[in-house]
């Protein structure tokens, strides 16, 4: 077997206690060997519990270890660019929590630091790993469906009594947390170019979005539209999502979580010359995302192969995101 990859974890994020480190934790590849936090007593704490080699005291000590292969990043938002930075500068490769910067101008700033220094920046949409994606994609791509022409979907979580979301100084807002998780499904099933967004959002005194609506338009003539939000009480754990891909044959639905495991559900409904509507029923039995994740982000580290999640896919992605925040009001 391969060497382990020595994984260094930036922060003790929600994020990285309750998916990523357990991922981690679910692969062959990884091994846990560093935890930094602000406060040395929570490292600690995260390197008894997930058996974590070494702790330390702030981020620049984890990066300053040469034993150190990759890093992950679930930071909030607005301090991503600059931390990214500082681990690929470290020679680190990095796999950074989504959305994995606040805009373009940053992002471009991130991959060309990656490249200057040789090693592998990745962001982490782990829910696109799924074999559950890679079934819709597979039914979308053999044209059973025909053209894709509309799609339509949501993620709807929780409000917060207080947390970054809240900030908009920290990247706060639907948009940025979940919004980007509908634009990335989007994207990953209609390949054209955007030609026109329209988006509207709620927004407080802050200027934070907790609900967001937004209508895309593209160049080959299909279009989307999704709802995006943290309104379903304060600290309910509530969450609501949705997926409709219609064609010129046929449509999917499904109301399947994203990044859910388990045994997850689509239906398929294709539509005959004769009028007669077919619909059956597939279920796709998902592991871990964030193991899939890490084992994809390990294999680029060892062998050289692709992300998964490229240059160009999160560079189009912040790109409708981008507008997005322009057309709802948030960046004004």
């Amino acid at each position: 077997m391969d060497k382990k990859v020595k994984w260094g974890v930036l922060g003790t994020a929600g994020i990285a206690a309750g998916c990523t480190i357990p991922g981690m934790i679910g692969t062959e590849s990884c091994e846990l060997y560093a935890i930094a936090g602000r406060s040395y007593d929570k490292a600690l704490t995260f390197k008894e519990r997930f058996g974590f080699e070494k702790a330390y005291s702030g981020y620049e000590a984890l990066l300053a270890d040469p034993e150190v292969d990759a890093v992950y990043i679930p930071l909030p938002n607005d301090i991503h660019c600059e931390w990214v930075i500082k681990a690929l500068n470290a020679h680190k490769h990095v796999l950074c929590e989504k959305p994995i910067a606040m805009n373009e101008e940053e992002l471009r700033k991130m991959f060309a630091a990656a490249k200057e220094n040789g090693v592998i920046l990745m962001e982490a949409f782990a829910y696109l790993h799924s074999p559950f994606i890679t079934k819709l994609r597979s039914i979308v791509e053999s044209g059973e469906i025909g053209k894709v022409d509309y799609i339509d979907t949501a993620f709807v979580t929780q409000g917060y009594s207080e947390d970054f979301r809240l900030h908009k100084e920290q990247g706060g807002g639907g948009i940025y947390d979940v919004g980007c998780y509908c634009t990335s499904m989007i994207l990953s099933l209609i390949d054209s170019p955007v030609k026109y967004v329209k988006a509207d959002a709620e927004l407080d005194v802050s200027g934070v979005d907790h609900l967001a609506s937004a209508m895309i338009g593209f160049e080959n003539g299909a279009r989307a539209t999704f709802n995006a939000g943290m309104v379903l009480g304060t600290d309910t754990c509530d969450r609501y999502d949705r997926l409709f891909i219609h064609g010129s044959n046929g449509y999917i639905r499904s109301d399947a979580e994203y990044n859910g495991s388990g045994v997850l559900s689509l239906t398929v409904t294709v539509k005959k010359e004769n009028g007669e509507r077919l619909t059956r029923t597939e279920a796709v039995k998902a592991g871990s995302n964030y193991a899939m994740e890490l084992e994809n982000m390990n294999e680029c580290i060892r062998n050289g192969t692709e992300p998964h999640i490229t240059e160009d896919f999160s560079l189009k992605n912040m790109q409708l995101l981008d507008s997005i925040l322009d057309a709802s009001g948030y960046n004004a």
